[in-house]
């Protein structure tokens, strides 16, 4: 695992896109991931980082984070179906959660559809507790979860 750089973006895409795949015609409204370009990860890199797993100079997954004003925002955890099951995902929210001690902050958050119901018992094997939820632009009533871990 690496952190990511600026160079990574047009990777960091191709992983989010190809990882978010499954859920094209799935979710109301549909993931944002799908329309990640090189530009638009290069803009969130800007705002925060990544972390990437390679294997033999191939990615496997990655994960974004974002520093807030007392927390930090956990964003996009993405494996590719192929390394799937193989701890990665916890790899990588542990290296959020380390980057989170590392800028002094106690608290990580992270956004999950809630139609995506087997994610929210997998975050909160990981010690993740509902904070709030969330509504997207458009939509009347909650599309997704706000989770928190204290560390």
């Amino acid at each position: 695992m690496r952190e990511a750089t600026s160079g990574d973006a047009g990777l960091l895409s191709r992983v989010l896109r190809e990882a978010f795949e499954e859920y094209r015609g799935r979710l109301d409204p549909p993931s944002s991931a799908h329309d990640k370009t090189e530009a638009v990860v290069t803009r969130e890199l800007r705002d925060g980082g990544a972390f990437v797993v390679e294997a033999d100079g191939l990615p496997q997954g990655c994960v974004f984070f974002h520093p807030k004003e007392d927390h930090v925002y956990l964003d996009r955890l993405a494996v590719l179906p192929a390394f799937r099951g193989r701890g990665l995902s916890l790899q990588l929210m542990r290296a959020v959660e380390a980057r989170t001690r590392e800028l002094g902050h106690t608290r990580v958050r992270l956004s999950v559809r809630l139609a995506l119901t087997s994610h929210h018992a997998w975050y909160a094997s990981q010690g993740y507790a509902f904070h709030s939820h969330g509504t997207h632009a458009g939509y009347a009533s909650p599309t997704f979860l706000v989770l928190e871990k204290a560390l």
